[in-house]
């Protein structure tokens, strides 16, 4: 069987995922990179724990898979995810902090990130929110939900829709944003809207691009504010 190259959006499977790990605090930087060294599915390239060994690894070497904290010694993980988008804009970013107000988040999301876990969370929820994220959802801790619903409808309430914009997106671009907001993979889209998979990226490019958005958590969040989308 030919290996998916992940453009349907399921797990990339031709290669092990290559992660790299940004974390200042010791106990918690061991303890997650055991459960990724215990992940079948990744390969952990390096366990960093300031912004300038994260970026000279991003500088050096592919990578599919940043996982950050924000706060580090020497920067904020938001850098880190910058410079990965720059680099490769496939590749995925996660944050995992104790940081969880308002325009944190918002600030790592608009970076990039396009999942978002507290340090609450336990190893095999920390798997899980990987593979979620590299199957083409946005995995993102309650508490994290909460506070984007809210940002997103104090916009909504002081920011009437951009009517270009909304005419801009076509009824199929539409129903495929719809489609990202609820979290279906480009498969899952692809057979419900009776497409092949190689269209819905199409489709999701020129949203995007229609959007000004980077990634599919970015699009979801400008969607809901011009009022194109309700969650």
């Amino acid at each position: 069987m030919e290996a998916s190259d992940g453009s349907d959006g399921g797990v990339r499977q031709d290669a092990p995922c290559r992660v790299l790990l940004v974390e200042d605090d010791e106990p918690l930087r061991d303890r997650f990179a055991r459960i990724l060294a215990g992940w079948p599915g990744g390969s952990l390239v390096a366990a960093c724990a300031t912004l300038a060994d994260a970026l000279q690894h991003l500088q050096r070497e592919p990578i599919d898979l940043l996982i950050t904290d924000l706060r580090l010694p020497d920067g904020h993980g938001t850098q880190a995810i910058r410079t990965l988008r720059s680099l490769n804009p496939d590749a995925d970013a996660m944050v995992i902090s104790v940081l969880a107000d308002d325009r944190t988040v918002i600030d790592a999301i608009e970076a990039g990130a396009a999942g978002y876990l507290l340090k609450d969370a336990d190893s095999i929820e920390l798997i899980e929110a990987i593979e979620e994220l590299r199957a083409g959802r946005s995995p993102i801790s309650s508490s994290i939900a909460r506070v984007i619903v809210r940002r997103l409808n104090t916009s909504a309430a002081g920011t009437p829709p951009r009517a270009p914009l909304a005419q801009a997106l076509t009824p199929r671009e539409t129903q495929i944003l719809w489609g990202i907001a609820k979290g279906f993979t480009y498969a899952e889209l692809a057979e419900q809207l009776g497409i092949s998979r190689q269209t819905v990226p199409v489709h999701v490019k020129n949203i995007y691009r229609k959007l000004e958005a980077n990634n599919r958590s970015e699009a979801v969040f400008e969607a809901s504010r011009l009022g194109l989308i309700w969650l």
